[in-house]
């Protein structure tokens, strides 16, 4: 017994501990803010922070309501209505969620501004000769960042959307039927309300993304919190100012994260969900189904189809020019962080899973909990508040060097990937902690039982017992991050070494340029990576739906 609780205090220590290094990049803001001894807040409320506070306000509202309506609404044609094509828009319209803002951005950028083909060909069927003779929305502005983020945010409502649908027992469904009510007030009165849940955590979702994105707002030239503290590090290498805003922006998400779950605490729903649930599925002809039809279409052509087609053209157009040794090298250097980062991921976020399995002290819960937050923050802030900690260390270790045996150490951490990887890790274990703990869930503790009676303590009970029944869970976890990693713009930015570039930052280079031809090729790459966890989805969500359909 005595060994037991040994081992199991040793974990205890083992989590607190890890827990704690993730929260160094906190920590390290909070005590930058307090350094800074000017009084930067009156400048910026006289200055920039009204904008910042006007345009996220409006982004979240409009990228909310975008996927709120795109989201439900295909979630129900598709879960609960029959029209041709059906089956194609079930997994196609989870595609757009392969193109990161940032990417589908250059895309439009380059189709829809002044000198694009789109105003070009306006004007020679017009004959209009300037902006002067005609007007044209601007696709750089907030209201173009609505429209793209929610055609590639919106798969977010309509997954959750689409299983909770599923999810509901078919009998209240046919009771509302025969008490006479229409699909409408059925999908109002009865669906929607049941759904509520699922679909709350999908806007959040989308809204934090929103909030978090830092490529497509500065592409558009839009300035919110996220921009603002990058510019405020780099275009005035003001920490404490940088720091504040990080902590401002911070308080906000956790304050939004507790609002969100706050207007959910009194609802429980309760449903017995099997493979017989027969679900009426209501057939749809004529005007409705060409509705459905296009209502399906028009967001996977606009978020994937065209998009893409047109990457693929200009990766044709421009592959002649393509310096190759330097996209397969910024591939190389992609793949390298992502695996990295996808191993680590993994292997930590079994270790903090199972050590909060193994606790009972609510402590130890709740600083595993801090971890999940770690998802939710934006890139900046992230790269900040690992990058002000490393950056110390690194000159203080220098200084020590120099006085002692007169020679530069240089920079130890904060110039190598090993930076980059610590803040994926910051960022991106949340996503690993949460499947492997999903994964412990399904794992009877009476295997622990039964393996501790034959001699085997924590660890050997881990690797033998433990290991084997989550490599679905291990898998899924480790294709989440290694796919975000590949994606990530804003840290990798702000961290990367000197002379090293990845896919994203490329591509992101490339369109600042304004050689966004030449950006096809690693922005064609980061969508097919990004593809993986969408078949994937797809395929889990035949698994689990019900089989059994009707017609009414």
């Amino acid at each position: 017994m005595s060994s037991s609780l040994k081992i199991s205090g040793s974990w205890n220590i083992f989590t607190l501990a890890l827990v704690t290094l993730f929260a160094l990049p906190i920590i390290s803001l909070i005590i930058t803010a307090g350094s800074g001894v000017e009084n930067v807040w009156g400048h910026l409320l006289s200055t920039v922070m009204p904008g910042y506070l006007e345009n996220t306000f409006w982004l979240m509202l409009g990228v909310g309501s975008g996927t709120l309506l795109l989201g439900v609404s295909s979630g129900w044609l598709i879960s609960m209505t029959e029209f041709p094509g059906r089956r194609v828009m079930e997994w196609a319209l989870l595609l757009p969620l392969a193109f990161p803002g940032y990417i589908i951005a250059m895309v439009y950028v380059e189709l829809l501004e002044y000198s694009g083909p789109v105003q070009s060909q306006l004007r020679l069927w017009f004959g209009w000769k300037n902006f002067q003779d005609y007007w044209f929305p601007p696709i750089a502005s907030v209201g173009g960042a609505i429209t793209l983020l929610s055609l590639v945010l919106y798969p977010y409502v309509y997954l959750l959307a689409r299983t909770a649908f599923l999810q509901q027992p078919a009998a209240l469904l046919e009771a509302g039927r025969m008490l006479g009510k229409s699909v409408r007030n059925s999908f109002l009165n009865i669906a929607l309300p049941l759904a509520r849940p699922a679909i709350v955590i999908g806007v959040s979702l989308a809204m934090m993304e929103t909030l978090a994105d830092f490529g497509t707002m500065q592409l558009f030239a839009v300035q919110t919190f996220t921009t603002g503290i990058y510019h405020t590090w780099f275009g005035t290498y003001n920490a404490p100012a940088a720091a504040q805003l990080s902590l401002s922006l911070l308080l906000f998400f956790c304050a939004f994260i507790f609002l969100e779950r706050y207007s959910r605490r009194q609802q429980r729903f309760h449903t017995k969900n099997n493979i017989l649930n027969v679900h009426p599925r209501y057939p749809l002809s004529g005007i409705r189904a060409l509705t459905a039809i296009t209502f399906c279409l028009l967001p996977v052509i606009f978020g994937f189809a065209l998009p893409a087609g047109l990457l693929v053209q200009w990766a044709v157009e421009s592959w002649r020019y393509v310096l190759l040794d330097r996209f397969f090298s910024d591939a190389g250097n992609s793949l390298l962080l992502a695996c990295l980062t996808a191993f680590l991921g993994v292997f930590l976020g079994i270790l903090l899973a199972y050590g909060t399995r193994l606790s009972k002290r609510r402590r130890v819960h709740w600083a595993a909990r801090l971890v999940s937050l770690g998802y939710a923050f934006p890139g900046p802030v992230v790269a900040l508040g690992v990058l002000l900690p490393f950056a110390w260390f690194d000159r203080t270790i220098d200084a020590w060097l120099q006085r002692t045996v007169g020679i530069s150490s240089g920079y130890l951490l904060s110039g190598t990937i090993f930076i980059l990887v610590f803040a994926y890790l910051v960022r991106f274990l949340a996503l690993a902690f949460g499947a492997a703990e999903s994964g412990f869930e399904r794992i009877t503790p009476q295997m622990e039982d039964a393996s501790r009676s034959l001699g085997k303590n924590n660890l050997q009970t881990l690797k033998r017992v433990h290991v084997p029944l989550l490599r679905g869970s291990m898998l899924a976890a480790g294709l989440l991050v290694f796919v975000d990693v590949m994606k990530e713009l804003p840290a990798t930015l702000m961290l990367q070494p000197f002379n090293f570039s990845t896919l994203a930052t490329r591509a992101y280079s490339y369109a600042t340029e304004e050689l966004l031809k030449e950006a096809s090729l690693w922005c064609l790459m980061i969508v097919a990576v990004g593809l993986f966890p969408v078949l994937y989805l797809n395929r889990q969500l035949r698994e689990t739906s019900p089989l059994h359909y009707k017609e009414i």
